[in-house]
């Protein structure tokens, strides 16, 4: 917090102050290192594997080991999150996170590497739920919806800007700096968090972390997510797959239970009674599993089908970038006015179309007729579904519970893009060291292409019947901002219409 800023003592923010300003800056920031992460690795891929000749199994565990521990702390980041300080959480989540992109830096082998990616998976998982909570907690209700599309929309920025700065990292130098370029921004996020980010918790929390929840959490996506990857290498009836997977669906059943019967679960299964939360959950699972793997092998295909350097293979994910740019705010505000329900049935669907043309690109290398166009769809079904994706997925749920919230629908996503990157190669094909043969890659990519838009499609059809646009609350004089005096903002409570389902238009 600075000095002589007026809105310091207030209970609530307005999108316009100053301080608010500063307080999007520093969650996109910090949540924008997370998500540039998950994705400006993959222009490197073929650069690590022949940097540590290795096979198309490392390469996955490059990805995945990142997304692994991302998704399985992020219930218990949000949780830590709402009970010990938003902020504290968030802040230690970066400073970790930028411990953990050094040792990537300077990994002296792919073991190496995967355990480091690992780490800053656990980092990433601190930060990002709070992120969004910070934003939940700290704007006034009527000024939430700006903010958080601000939040998704700036992201998705990050996200989609991934494979350009990666290839520009690596035209530039080794594909070590794209993990060194995360130290500067870290350290501009932690300085903002410490002068303007207000702290929050929620105060229903009991103080007790729910152990055997969170460990159950981790061990179940553990080890289906190592079964499933190292099925395209020992197969499906290996002892080491056989033995992960039944794990794995033990520990899935066994943590329903625990959830139910906890005092104080780690995640409540009463959120999903909700059936906005729940149908969201859904699109969300279907869609940025699509993304995920495609995004896996798209720079992939780029370069070994098509003849692109790493550079140019980054640049044509630009219109991506751009339409992120220029309209992510715009859909989040057309969202607020016309609710939801239209955007996350079209969104997904456009998504899925681009995602189907971009198999054109090993016929047609030419990036004007082959790549544009696909990418072209791809930035537009994100523009129109990111934002009111994340506003729905946070205003469904309890207000109190806004990291957890945060942290469910960012563990779906990233749930969803490790059940992709380990399932859509093999379903396709593309195991062992096929990357390195172009026309058995190409096959292969193109089956992946019709598999994530039959996802996409899917989340389309969820979004059509199941998302329903929630009845606007009564503006009322204290929901106005403050008059020249400065009066203080309402009490920061979630509107009454974002409580429960039962007002669904």
């Amino acid at each position: 917090m600075t000095q002589g800023d007026p809105d310091r003592d207030q209970p609530g923010l307005f999108y316009q102050s100053a301080r608010g300003r500063w307080v999007v800056a520093a969650t996109v920031l910090g949540s924008g290192l997370a998500l540039l992460d998950s994705t400006v690795v993959a222009i490197a891929l073929p650069r690590i594997g022949k940097n540590f000749h290795v096979g198309v199994s490392a390469l996955q565990w490059v990805v995945t080991g990142y997304t692994l521990t991302l998704a399985a702390f992020l219930l218990l980041g949000g949780t830590l999150g709402d009970r010990y300080g938003r902020r504290r959480v968030f802040a230690i989540g970066v400073a970790w996170f930028a411990v953990a992109s050094a040792a990537c830096a300077i990994a002296p082998t792919a073991g190496t590497l995967i355990a480091a990616r690992a780490l800053q998976g656990v980092g990433a998982a601190l930060l990002t739920p709070g992120s969004l909570a910070i934003l939940q907690s700290a704007f006034v209700p009527d000024d939430r919806s700006r903010a958080i599309g601000a939040w998704s929309g700036l992201g998705g920025l990050a996200s989609a800007a991934g494979p350009l700065v990666g290839g520009y990292l690596l035209a530039i130098g080794s594909w070590r700096l794209v993990f060194l370029i995360n130290l500067p921004v870290a350290a501009a996020v932690l300085e903002i968090t410490r002068r303007h980010v207000p702290e929050s918790t929620d105060s229903s929390a009991s103080g007790r972390i729910d152990v055997p929840g969170a460990a159950l959490a981790i061990i179940a996506l553990s080890t289906l997510i190592y079964a499933l990857i190292e099925a395209s290498s020992d197969g499906w009836t290996a002892p080491v797959v056989l033995s992960c997977l039944a794990v794995g669906a033990v520990s899935t059943v066994t943590f329903v239970v625990v959830e139910r019967r906890s005092s104080a679960p780690m995640l409540p299964p009463s959120m999903f009674v909700a059936r906005q939360f729940a149908a969201t959950n859904a699109v969300t699972f279907l869609m940025y599993g699509a993304l995920g793997g495609s995004l896996f092998l798209l720079p992939v295909a780029l370069q070994q089908v098509a003849g692109y350097t790493p550079l140019d293979a980054g640049l044509t994910l630009l219109p991506v970038t751009a339409l992120m740019l220029l309209f992510s705010a715009a859909s989040g505000r057309i969202a607020a006015r016309i609710g939801p329900r239209l955007q996350m049935s079209a969104g997904p669907f456009v998504l899925g179309v681009g995602l189907l043309l971009l198999a054109r690109l090993t016929d047609d290398h030419s990036y004007w007729t082959g790549v544009l166009p696909g990418t072209f769809l791809l930035g537009c079904g994100l523009v129109i579904t990111v934002a009111p994706l994340t506003a729905t997925a946070m205003s469904s749920a309890p207000g109190e519970h806004a990291g957890l919230a945060s942290a469910v629908n960012n563990d779906v996503a990233r749930a969803a893009g490790l059940f992709a990157v380990a399932v859509i190669p093999v379903a396709s094909g593309l195991t062992g060291d096929a990357y390195l043969h172009p026309a058995v890659f190409a096959h292969g990519y193109r089956i992946s292409s019709v598999i994530v838009a039959l996802m996409c499609a899917g989340g389309a059809a969820i979004g059509a019947v199941a998302i329903r646009n929630p009845k606007r609350p009564r503006r009322t004089a204290a929901a106005l901002p403050p008059p020249a005096g400065g009066a203080t903002a309402p009490p920061l409570t979630a509107p009454a219409s974002s409580r429960s389902d039962a007002d669904d238009g």
